[in-house]
C-alpha cells in the first residue's frame, strides 16, 4: 500500500539518488575531494563546495538521533533523525512498530515505503 507522504520530485542533480531508491538501494553523498560526507543528496559538497561528488551505498542499519510520534495527525506517524554508520544523520520516518516502544540511540534498519504520485523513500524499523 502506498503512505500519503509528500513525493520528491527527481532532478538532474539528483536523479541517480532517486534511480537508486527506486532500486532498492540508498546511497549517501561522500565527497571525493574532502572526504565528508553529507545529506541530503546534491551535486556540490557543502564542506569544500567540490563537485566532485559520489554517491555511496548505505549499509541500511542506523541509530535513532531524535524522533517524535504524531498521534493526532489524521494517519498517525512517527518522524526521526537516524544516523547511519556513513556518518550523516537523516531525516525519516520510524514505520511498522509500536511507538511507545522507540528509544534514542535504539538501532533501527532500512525498509522501504511507496508514496502516493513518487518514487519510494526510505524509512527505518526497530532491528
Amino acid at each position: 500500500m502506498a503512505r500519503k507522504m509528500f513525493p520528491s520530485v527527481p532532478s538532474a542533480e539528483n536523479g541517480a539518488f532517486w534511480a537508486a531508491c527506486e532500486a532498492g538501494t540508498l546511497m549517501v553523498p561522500k565527497c571525493k575531494s574532502c572526504g565528508k560526507s553529507h545529506w541530503y543528496p546534491r551535486a556540490l559538497c557543502p564542506h569544500c563546495f567540490s563537485d566532485q561528488v559520489e554517491l555511496v551505498a548505505s549499509a541500511g542499519t542506523g541509530v535513532i538521533y531524535s524522533f517524535s510520534h504524531m498521534p493526532r495527525a489524521p494517519e498517525p506517524y512517527t518522524v526521526a533523525y537516524v544516523t547511519v554508520p556513513e556518518g550523516v544523520t537523516i531525516l525519516t520516518n520510524i514505520v511498522d512498530c509500536d511507538p511507545a516502544t522507540l528509544k534514542i540511540g535504539q538501532a533501527v534498519k532500512l525498509t522501504w515505503a511507496k508514496v502516493e504520485g513518487g518514487p519510494q523513500v526510505w524509512c527505518y524499523t526497530p532491528a
